[in-house]
C-alpha cells in the first residue's frame, strides 16, 4: 500500500476519532441538562439537516478531491485552481437554497413526523428545531469544499484538525447554551435544545477559520506547481463541469445513504408503533435507535470513514496511470485493516451494551438491547462506504447509484412490516438487510471490473475472526467474573467495567495478533522491527 494512504488514513481516522469521541461524551452532560424526554427533539432536527447538508455540498468534497487528484496526476494544477474559484460561488449558493428550502420545509417535515396525539412533542417544536439547524447550510458547504481541494493535494491534516475545532466549538456552545438557558433563564429543556442545534452554525464558522489558516500556508507550494503546470485554458468550464457534475451524483448518495435509512425511519417508525398500540413510547424509542445508540455504534465507522476519505484520491491516481498493481494492493490492505479494527470494536459493544448505555445514559433495559442488536449493523456500515469509495475511484458511478437506491428501497419496503414484527429491532434488520444488499453488490461489480479476486484477503479475513472469538470468550469470561461483585449501579461503576473488559480485550487480541503475525503484515515494516525487538516474530 502506498505510504500516502497509509498517512492520510492515519490522519483522518485520528481525526475523526477524537471528533467522534467528543461528539458521543458531550451526549453526556447535555443528557443531564435537557433530559430524556426531550433529547428526541434534537434528533428530529438533525436527519433532516443531514440530507439537506449533503444535498447543499452536493457531494463537492469528494468529487473536488477526485477531479483535483486526477488532474494533479497529469501535472495540471491548474485545472483544479480554476474549479476552485468557481465552485466556491456554486457551494455558496447552493448552500443558501438549501437553507431557504429546510426553512421553510420545516412545518411540513414535522407534520410527517407527528403520527399521533399521544405523542411527546408538538408539531411547533419539532418545526422549530429545524428552522434553527438550518442555518449551518449557509457555511457548511464551502467549508467542505476547501476540505475537498486540500485532500485532492493529498493534505489530510486540515480536514481532521478543522473537524475537531469545529466539533469543540459545537460541544461548547450546545453545553454552555443548554445550561444558561435552563439554570440562569428558567426556560423549558425544549427551549434549550433550539439553542444546541444552531450550534451547528457556530461551529462551522469555527472550521472555516481553521482551513482558511490552512489555505494560507499551503498557498506558496501550491502557487509553485501552478507557475509549472499547462495553462488551465486547456480545460473548459463546459467540459470541467460535465466531468464534475458526472461524480456528483454518486458522491451525493454516498453521503447522505445513512441519513436516509435514517429519514425513513423518522416518517415511518412512529406510524407503526403506533399502529400496534405503542404510540406513547415511540418518541423515546426512536430517540435511542436513532440518536442515542446511532452515536455509539458510527465509531466503529470511522475507521471506514478515513479509509474511504483518503483512498479516493489514491485510487483516482493509480486508476489514472493504470496502475493495477497499486490499486490491488491499497484493496487488499484496505479490507484487512477495517475489518481487523471494526470487529473487535463491535463486539465489544455487544458484550457491554448495558455498561456503555449506564455510563454514556442512564440504566435503560430497552436502549441497550437496542444497542446490543444495532452494533453489527456498524460493519455493514464500514464495508458500505469503503466499497462505494473503491468504485468512485474506478468510475463505476452509475453503479453506486444503483447498488444505494436498492439497498435504501429495500429498507422502505420492508421498515413498517418488520416494524410491526419486532418493534425497534425490525427498523435495525430493514437497515441492515438494505445494506447488506448494497455491499454484496458493490463487492461484486468491483471484483468483475478490477478481476480482484483475493485468496489471501479471505485467508486472513478467516484468521481475524478466530483472534476475535478468542477476544469475545476473554471479555465475557471477565465481564462475567466482575458480575460476581454485583451488577453496575452507576456511572463510575459502569465505567471501571467498561475500562476492565477494554483492557483484558486489547491484550488478548493484540497479543494474539502480534504472536500470529497479523498485526505486522497489515501494519507494515517499522511494526515489524519493533515486535522483532520484543520478541515477536510470527
Amino acid at each position: 500500500m502506498s505510504s500516502n494512504l497509509l498517512k492520510g488514513t492515519a490522519i483522518l481516522t485520528i481525526g475523526l476519532f477524537l471528533s467522534k469521541a467528543l461528539g458521543l461524551l458531550y451526549v453526556i452532560p447535555f443528557y443531564a441538562i435537557v433530559g430524556k424526554e426531550s433529547i428526541g427533539l434534537y434528533q428530529y432536527a438533525y436527519i433532516p439537516y443531514n440530507i439537506a447538508l449533503s444535498i447543499a455540498i452536493a457531494g463537492a468534497p469528494l468529487a473536488f478531491s477526485k477531479y483535483v487528484a486526477k488532474y494533479n496526476a497529469l501535472g495540471d494544477y491548474a485545472t483544479g485552481r480554476k474549479l476552485m474559484k468557481s465552485g466556491m460561488t456554486i457551494m455558496a449558493i447552493t448552500g443558501l437554497v438549501s437553507f431557504l428550502a429546510l426553512y421553510l420545509l420545516a412545518e411540513p417535515i414535522a407534520h410527517l413526523v407527528r403520527e399521533n396525539d399521544e405523542q411527546i412533542f408538538s408539531i411547533d417544536e419539532i418545526a422549530s428545531v429545524i428552522r434553527w439547524v438550518s442555518f449551518a447550510l449557509l457555511v457548511v458547504p464551502m467549508m467542505s469544499l476547501v476540505r475537498g481541494f486540500l485532500q485532492g493535494y493529498q493534505k489530510m491534516e486540515p480536514t481532521a484538525v478543522s473537524q475537531l475545532i469545529e466539533q469543540i466549538v459545537r460541544i461548547i456552545f450546545v453545553l454552555a447554551g443548554a445550561f444558561i438557558v435552563v439554570n440562569f433563564m428558567h426556560e423549558s429543556p425544549r427551549t434549550a435544545v433550539n439553542f444546541a442545534v444552531f450550534a451547528a452554525f457556530i461551529g462551522a464558522l469555527a472550521g472555516l477559520a481553521v482551513l482558511y489558516k490552512y489555505w494560507r500556508g499551503f498557498k506558496p507550494e501550491f502557487d509553485h506547481l501552478l507557475a509549472n503546470s499547462p495553462p488551465a485554458d486547456d480545460v473548459s468550464f463546459r467540459r470541467m463541469y460535465k466531468e464534475l457534475f458526472a461524480y456528483i451524483f454518486p458522491f451525493i448518495l454516498v453521503g447522505v445513504i445513512n441519513p436516509l435509512y435514517q429519514f425513513v425511519d423518522m416518517i415511518t417508525f412512529n406510524n407503526a408503533m403506533a399502529s400496534i398500540g405503542l404510540s406513547k413510547v415511540t418518541d423515546s424509542y426512536f430517540a435511542m435507535l436513532n440518536f442515542l445508540t446511532h452515536k455509539i455504534v458510527m465509531i466503529p465507522v470511522m475507521v471506514a470513514t478515513g479509509f474511504s476519505m483518503a483512498l479516493i484520491p489514491v485510487i483516482t491516481d493509480f486508476y489514472a496511470r493504470k496502475n493495477q498493481q497499486g490499486i490491488s494492493r491499497s484493496l487488499d490492505q484496505t479490507y484487512q485493516i477495517m475489518l481487523f479494527l471494526t470487529i473487535p470494536m463491535v463486539i465489544g459493544m455487544i458484550i457491554l451494551s448495558n455498561e456503555l448505555y449506564l455510563f454514556l445514559y442512564e440504566q435503560e433495559a430497552m436502549g441497550a438491547e437496542i444497542l446490543a442488536s444495532y452494533a453489527p449493523v456498524a460493519v455493514l456500515f464500514g464495508l458500505y462506504t469503503v466499497t462505494a469509495a473503491i468504485l468512485q475511484g474506478i468510475d463505476r458511478h452509475k453503479w453506486i447509484v444503483f447498488t444505494s437506491l436498492f439497498g435504501l428501497l429495500l429498507k422502505l419496503a420492508l421498515n413498517i412490516p418488520l416494524i410491526k414484527l419486532f418493534e425497534t429491532n425490525g427498523a435495525i434488520l430493514a437497515t441492515g438487510i438494505g445494506y447488506t444488499f448494497a455491499v454484496g453488490l458493490n463487492i461484486a461489480v468491483i471484483a468483475k471490473v478490477l478481476h480482484y479476486k483475493s485468496k489471501m484477503v479471505f485467508r486472513r479475513l478467516i484468521l481475524i475472526s478466530l483472534l476475535n472469538v478468542a477476544m469475545f470468550v476473554a471479555v465475557t469470561l471477565t465481564l462475567k467474573g466482575l458480575l460476581v461483585f454485583g451488577p453496575a449501579e452507576g456511572k463510575i461503576q459502569a465505567f471501571l467495567y467498561i475500562v476492565v473488559c477494554a483492557i483484558v480485550g486489547a491484550v488478548v487480541y493484540g497479543y494474539l495478533s502480534l504472536k500470529t503475525g497479523l498485526a505486522q503484515k497489515l501494519f507494515g515494516e517499522r511494526l515489524t522491527k519493533l515486535t522483532n525487538k520484543l520478541g515477536f516474530r510470527g
